[in-house]
């Protein structure tokens, strides 16, 4: 019988992806096959999870996915796995809009029981009330247990056990602060050396302090209910999948300046293409002849003189898009595409000039939260999280494309799009509704 929880906390900073990235890789060094998930939008923590477990993680979110498609992906890539380890997002409750895509409102979808990780350092008896808040909010969320971090002592632990008997929620053990299990850096990209280390920290920890077959036992006794509870969803039939499209050539940029990828938005491309990969950093020239460029997200800031430096593919590219090829280009995509991007000192780095803007990172201010853009043959839904601001019109034949967060409220979103290029600082996700994406590859704008 599977093994199934989703790792969550009453607020961030509680230690969720140490725990999830700890369990990865100490399950897997027991012999058991894991399938990671990451509940919301966010690209480091699953790039850390698939280091840990040997297997990508998918992400599973409310806002850009429908209960059908959540479903699917869940089944699909949990098939033939023996535990399935979702990372939770934020508080236990936080979502977008009030609890709505939040980690408790994804585990009521799936039915999957909540393991929770306390923040314990400085408190005792008072987690009974925390506890007994989480547990009593919404009925129909079941939390099968908590582990307590930050906690020095046993004598420490056993108060902190009292607690739990009183207000009837499992202890499931607790971990002592240590140094050695912080990742060095969440712009680690693909350079997954340091944050092994790391992981592997982390994992022999787990196993010092943790039961796994408690944990694991906790989690596949509540299989069965967790299946009868879990929210029944409209099957998927093969007509909301497109058909395979007449074979091109896709090119993606994959190196450490550009990986924010989401592996769905891969897999709905390969029905269109044949995929090649390569990296601005280190490729001199592009590998084929494309029909399509992909630009995903991730850090051009850190690597500016490499990217500038390497004149012959930027001219390539140049090329390429006054050629006519299709370009799609997302967040750091999108700044590569520009005139320059500019480091914290001002100091401007050229780029591809394909867009007629110019980014920065000397005027820093976070844009952050889901977006939804009306374009023809659909909306495209996504994520914004950037510090870098940018200045310029991108290019004369430009149409404003109207944007909403995830309260419907109108924004202010960049999002440049003619038959030719679709580039914005939003991520967006295709990997289920593929409408706007299909008109868009195929010319009927």
């Amino acid at each position: 019988m599977k093994s199934q929880l989703i790792i969550a906390a009453a607020h961030s900073g509680a230690g969720k992806t140490t725990v999830t990235l700890g369990l990865l890789r100490a399950l897997r060094r027991k012999g058991y096959s894991i399938q990671p998930f990451k509940c919301g939008p966010d690209f480091i923590d699953p790039i850390h999870h698939s280091t840990a477990a040997g297997r990508d993680s998918i992400n599973l979110d409310p806002y850009m996915m429908s209960d059908a498609h959540i479903r699917q992906l869940y089944d699909d890539y949990s098939a033939n796995t023996d535990v399935c380890i979702t990372e939770g997002v934020m508080g236990l409750f936080d979502g977008s809009v009030k609890s709505v895509g939040s980690s408790a409102d994804l585990a009521k979808r799936l039915g999957l029981p909540v393991i929770l990780i306390l923040n314990a350092k400085a408190m005792a008896y008072t987690v009974a009330p925390i506890l007994y808040g989480l547990k009593k909010f919404d009925p129909e969320l079941h939390i099968a247990g908590v582990i307590f971090n930050f906690v020095e002592t046993a004598s420490h632990y056993r108060l902190l056990q009292e607690a739990c008997e009183d207000v009837r929620v499992p202890a499931l053990g607790y971990l002592p602060a240590n140094k050695k299990l912080k990742i060095p850096s969440r712009h680690l990209g693909l350079d997954t050396a340091d944050a092994d280390i790391a992981i592997e920290a982390a994992a022999d920890h787990i196993e010092k302090h943790l039961d796994l077959d408690q944990l694991l036992a906790a989690t596949r006794a509540d299989n069965d209910q967790a299946t009868r509870q879990s929210k029944e969803v409209p099957a998927v039939t093969e007509t909301d999948h497109p058909a395979t499209y007449g074979r091109r050539t896709i090119l993606v940029a994959r190196d450490a300046a550009f990986h924010f990828l989401y592996p769905e938005n891969i897999r709905r491309l390969q029905q269109w293409g044949d995929i090649h990969y390569f990296s601005p950093l280190e490729s001199p020239q592009l590998p084929v002849t494309a029909d399509l460029l992909y630009l995903p997200g991730g850090y051009p800031e850190l690597y500016l003189s490499r990217l500038a430096e390497n004149i012959t593919l930027l001219d390539q590219l140049r090329t390429y898009a006054a050629a006519g090829g299709q370009i799609i280009a997302e967040c750091g995509g999108m700044m590569y595409l520009g005139r320059s991007i500019s480091d914290e000192a001002g100091n401007a780095w050229p780029m591809a000039g394909i867009l007629d803007i110019a980014t920065g990172m000397q005027r820093k201010k976070l844009s952050l939260g889901y977006r939804t853009v009306l374009l023809p043959g659909g909306k495209a839904k996504g994520h914004e999280f950037h510090y870098s601001q940018f200045e310029g019109q991108g290019h004369d034949a430009l149409i404003p494309r109207e944007a909403y967060n995830a309260a419907g409220h109108r924004v202010d979103v960049p999002f440049f799009y003619t038959p030719r290029l679709m580039a914005s600082y939003m991520h967006m996700y295709w990997g289920e509704e593929m409408g706007f994406m299909d008109n868009w590859l195929n010319g009927t704008i």
